[in-house]
């Protein structure tokens, strides 16, 4: 499950700016010769069509993603596999953004220079719909920031996500849409240089949160997430989080809102593992519960319980297991 608040805050700060050029300048050009005919209230409501029809086109994309990401879905490593390949696109997006070296200006697709003549085309012509139309059209036109939201819908492997993701990534574009409608001149000569360094960080963050998940997903024994934690315990203490009981072949794993909670992760290598799992309160990824190196996946819904049987490895060490998009998980320990 992607991290709606990260994306809905970079569509905020760093969506509008980073599509002002193009995006931004047909916009004017649509409500500029609206307003020659129609210039009382024009450009509020040419900028309200241009943001609802976006709207509506985004998360159609999106849907669109994420039911083709699906159909590479394969199993959980492959699933991992995707969203591993977005984050590095982010990554490299965010580094265009920034202008670190020529390279990176690969990661920002152009669409054909017909279909861009044609849209700029729409906007001269004016209109009540030109705003609306241009909105619509806005897929064929993404800038370096959607181009990394829709890598980011393509890996949830969900049309539900996938429309999700890039819907919220458009409403969190739309207060500075409006903005920019209303005093185009203004804000491009005053904030694009300015956050484009946010722009990139904000895409990064969320590039690494991904990147996390897909290790996570993939059944890596090292994350980021793992990184940090030995890093931080390097410099100060933690105390064991693991005890050292007994080896069971009957283990409990509760579902919560923040994750899986495990009464005893120690299980014998090598056994028939009969896993109970018990949803107390877990929603959205967390209900599907997953082992990647096995690849076993387990759908439990809210207030039901199942048993998952395996057979556990041969071999001592962690077997980590997590949710279906790697946001959440844990590690059985086996002895």
């Amino acid at each position: 499950m992607p991290n709606l608040w990260i994306i809905y805050t970079t569509g905020l700060v760093a969506g509008g700016l980073t599509c002002m050029a193009v995006q931004g300048g047909l916009l004017v050009t649509a409500l500029s010769s609206e307003e020659e005919t129609h210039p009382r209230g024009s450009r509020a409501w040419g900028v309200a069509a241009f943001l609802l029809a976006k709207l509506i086109s985004h998360a159609a994309l999106g849907f669109f993603l994420g039911w083709a990401g699906s159909l590479v879905g394969l199993s959980p490593r492959v699933q991992a596999i995707g969203i591993g390949l977005a984050s590095f696109f982010m990554i490299g997006t965010a580094l265009s953004f920034l202008e670190v070296h020529p390279l990176f200006r690969y990661f920002v697709i152009q669409p054909p220079r017909l279909l861009t003549r044609f849209i700029r085309g729409r906007a001269k012509a004016g209109g009540v719909f030109a705003p609306f139309v241009i909105g619509l059209l806005s897929i064929f036109i993404p800038c370096g920031t959607t181009q990394a939201m829709m890598a980011l819908a393509a890996g949830t492997g969900s049309p539900w996500w996938g429309m999700a993701t890039l819907f919220v990534f458009v409403l969190g574009t739309a207060p500075l849409f409006f903005l920019l409608g209303v005093s185009i001149d203004v804000i491009k000569a005053t904030l694009k240089d300015k956050f484009g360094v946010v722009a990139a960080t904000l895409v990064t963050v969320l590039a690494l949160v991904n990147l996390n998940a897909a290790l996570t997903l993939y059944g890596s024994k090292v994350t980021l997430h793992s990184l940090g934690r030995a890093m931080y315990c390097t410099i100060t203490f933690c105390p064991g989080e693991r005890g050292g009981g007994e080896p069971t072949t009957e283990p409990v794993i509760s579902f919560w809102l923040n994750g899986y909670r495990i009464d005893n992760p120690v299980i014998p290598k090598g056994e028939e593992i009969t896993l109970t799992l018990t949803n107390t309160a877990g929603e959205g990824c967390v209900q599907a519960f997953t082992i990647p190196q096995l690849g076993l996946q387990e759908v439990v819904p809210v207030g039901q319980t199942t048993t998952l049987k395996f057979t556990a490895p041969e071999t001592s060490g962690e077997l980590p297991f997590s949710c279906s998009m790697g946001m959440y998980g844990g590690s059985f320990i086996v002895q």
